[in-house]
């Protein structure tokens, strides 16, 4: 089980939320706090219903990602070997992601454990249910800011990630929601929720201190079969989950942008900006007409986006690659192919509570080629390649190279740059 909150309320959330779910026989909590991570120190408390073990951690390098691989993944697999343990709670620190947690487990491969073959820690565990614990009196602004996680005293200056990143990333990973505390605008909250976690059950709580067993238990209850349950989605798989409300609650809407042509990089990095403001997030598949070849992820939350590379379209692959292709995505393609230019397309979805749709969508259409620009594309690719591309080298700090098994450090969606060419 992973519980995940950022910050505030939400912070005594997980705490809470442990605590309540460690009265049930056989469960472990492991909590780190990484508010010493700078210089190298991460504390370290593992607890059972009576028993506490704390340790102080030092690191060669302290970041978040060497925590995981270091430290937590070889202690779940240590703790999962023990026959006095039935339950694992992951009790997380405001630093880490839920998802990229859960990418962990399942991928990186942890070696030196006494007794065990090296591989994955998720061989050991299986992640039961994404338990996000979220403060209702601040979410909304956080998740709509664009504040990072240093100015807000909680990551070190070389941390680039933005507060609206984790705040929307941790209830988009969820499971299931603990809403905490009393909203001025409960409605307009419940409806950004119910649109970007359609699936995921919500229990609204006064304070943390109410939150008891009976509230969790009903939780996990009526999480739907179909949950992620620390499932990474793939780029290509659809991108409205679940099933959201389509209407507009609150100014509350979804809005779904699709184009069978490109994008001109140049306006699209002008267009941009229509997502910085009255928007809580953006995601999608994006054709840039100087990059061809290569499937354009975007995603947004609050004032910061990254933008980076989703692998190649169908039609850039040769027949062995394409072979191996998840069959769906195969499917989907052969529905919308065009003769000229294959499967290319852009298919976006964004998240707006206090912007005009109208004016979303009118600014990400200006940004696509034009009919004569498009022409040039199909005739003279060279000569399009050779437009300006303020998305043509996608930033990668030295933190954030990963490792063999693609794990981003720190919890970053890998290689990417923000609109204004800096890393977001």
């Amino acid at each position: 089980m992973v519980v995940a909150g950022f910050d505030g309320h939400a912070t005594a959330g997980v705490d809470r939320a442990a605590e309540v779910l460690r009265a049930a026989a056989g469960t472990v909590t492991i909590r780190h706090d990484l508010r010493g991570l700078g210089e190298g120190i991460v504390h370290r408390t593992v607890r059972t219903a009576v028993h506490e073990t704390s340790e102080v951690l030092e690191l060669a390098h302290g970041c978040v990602s060497c925590t995981l691989r270091m430290d937590l993944l070889p202690l779940l697999c240590a703790l999962a070997a023990r026959d006095s343990v039935n339950r694992i709670v992951l009790a997380l620190d405001p630093a880490f992601e839920a998802e990229a947690v859960c990418q962990a487990i399942e991928s990186v491969v942890v070696s030196g454990v006494v007794g065990r073959v090296d591989g994955p820690a998720g061989r050991d565990v299986r992640i039961e249910a994404v338990l996000t614990c979220l403060d209702a009196t601040v979410w909304l602004a956080d998740a709509t800011g664009d504040q990072t996680l240093a100015e807000r005293g909680l990551a070190t200056a070389e941390d680039d990630r933005t507060v609206a990143q984790l705040a929307v990333g941790q209830v988009d990973f969820a499971d299931a929601l603990v809403a905490l505390g009393d909203p001025l605008d409960r409605s307009r909250l419940g409806a950004v929720l119910a649109r970007l976690v359609p699936d995921a059950p919500v229990a609204w709580v006064n304070d943390h201190n109410d939150l008891g067993a009976a509230d969790i238990d009903s939780l996990l209850a009526r999480i739907p079969a179909s949950s992620r349950r620390g499932r990474t989605f793939d780029a290509h798989a659809p991108l409205l989950r679940g099933q959201p409300p389509l209407g507009t609650d609150d100014g509350v809407t979804l809005i779904e942008f699709a184009a069978s042509r490109p994008f001109h990089p140049g306006r699209l990095h002008d267009a941009l900006d229509v997502l910085f403001d009255g928007v809580v997030t953006a995601r999608g598949r994006m054709w840039l007409a100087t990059q061809p070849d290569e499937v354009v992820w975007l995603e947004s939350a609050g004032g910061g986006l990254r933008v980076g590379g989703a692998g190649p379209w169908l039609a850039a692959m040769g027949r062995a690659e394409t072979d191996v292709v998840d069959p769906a995505r195969r499917a989907m393609a052969a529905l919308r192919w065009d003769d000229t230019f294959g499967d290319r397309d852009i298919s976006l979805v964004v998240l707006v509570h206090d912007a005009d749709p109208t004016e979303v969508r009118q600014a990400l259409h200006w940004a696509l080629v034009e009919d004569d620009e498009l022409r040039l594309l199909q005739y003279a690719p060279e000569l399009v390649a050779q437009w300006d591309d303020p998305f043509g080298e996608w930033h990668a700090d030295p933190c954030d190279t990963g490792d063999s098994t693609g794990l981003p450090v720190d919890g970053t969606a890998g290689q990417s740059k923000s609109p204004r060419g800096e890393a977001k």
